[in-house]
C-alpha cells in the first residue's frame, strides 16, 4: 500500500488554526499568518528523502538527530537555524502530528495558542 505523505502532512497541518498552504521554493509549504511552520520536501535535490522540514526549539535538533539519525536530519538552508528534517516513512501519524503541532506553536503568534487549546 502506497502512503501519500503529502496528504498526511496536509491533513495535520491544515487542521491547525489559521494554517494555510502554498507553493514556496517549488514545494508545498505551510504557513500560519504568513510565517512558515512546515516545508514539505519531496526528494529535494535528489537526496532520496520524502520529508518535512520544521523549526525546533533550541537544542532539540541535535538531540533528535543523535537519538535517531535514520529518522531525523539537519536539512539544507534552514538547518543552521535549528530546523530539523523528519523522514516521513519512518514516523507514525501520532509522532508526526506531535512534531507538526510543536512547530506550529513555535511560529504562531501567542494570541492564537488559545485557539489550538479549544480544538
Amino acid at each position: 500500500m502506497s502512503i501519500n505523505h503529502l496528504e498526511r502532512v496536509r491533513r495535520f497541518c491544515l487542521s491547525l488554526p489559521e494554517a494555510t498552504e502554498k507553493i514556496s521554493h517549488g514545494e508545498p509549504t505551510f504557513f500560519v499568518r504568513k510565517k512558515v511552520f512546515v516545508m514539505f520536501a519531496n526528494n529535494h535535490h535528489n537526496d532520496g528523502r520524502i520529508a518535512v522540514w520544521l523549526p525546533a526549539p533550541p537544542g532539540v535538533q541535535t538531540a533528535l538527530i543523535e537519538a535517531d539519525p535514520e529518522k531525523f536530519f539537519k536539512p539544507p538552508y534552514v538547518g543552521v537555524r535549528g530546523w530539523v528534517g523528519i523522514i516521513l516513512d519512518r514516523v507514525d501519524d501520532d509522532e508526526l502530528a506531535s512534531h507538526l503541532r510543536q512547530s506550529w506553536l513555535l511560529i504562531a503568534p501567542k494570541k492564537l495558542h488559545a485557539a489550538l487549546d479549544e480544538m
